[in-house]
């Protein structure tokens, strides 16, 4: 079974305000919403691969990025490990580079549902207020 290291932005702003990307219709776990990231290559670092993939995704420079765990998840084709950071510091303006949907959330707002399985953990520290 491929096993996936991701490395997950949870950008959020002063107000904890939280910014999602919606994941393509041909991807895994197609429509749900995400925190932006992705898979981490061979010999980058969490944090580096983070920064990468958050310029290619949304633009930003990450300033500011806080390792808050991890999460392991076991769909029916693959596993995946997601590294979680908590992003309060950046350069530029998030949008959707690719050209995917995206919004802002209130932290408190956010859906569980709405997100894959393997974010349904974290989402509901946020929820919470724990982070």
């Amino acid at each position: 079974m491929k096993h996936l290291q991701v490395a997950v932005g949870i950008i959020r702003n002063g107000d904890k305000d939280i910014f999602l990307a919606q994941r393509p219709a041909s991807s895994h776990m197609a429509n749900m919403w995400e925190f932006p990231g992705g898979k981490i290559e061979p010999g980058e670092s969490a944090e580096e691969a983070l920064k990468r993939e958050l310029l290619e995704e949304t633009g930003i420079e990450v300033t500011q990025a806080t390792a808050i765990g991890s999460a392991d998840h076991t769909y029916e084709d693959l596993r995946v490990t997601l590294n979680f950071f908590l992003v309060e510091g950046w350069e530029g303006e998030p949008w959707g580079r690719e050209g995917q949907p995206q919004r802002w959330v209130a932290q408190g707002a956010l859906v569980a549902e709405e997100f894959p399985p393997a974010n349904h953990a974290l989402v509901a520290r946020l929820i919470a207020g724990e982070l």
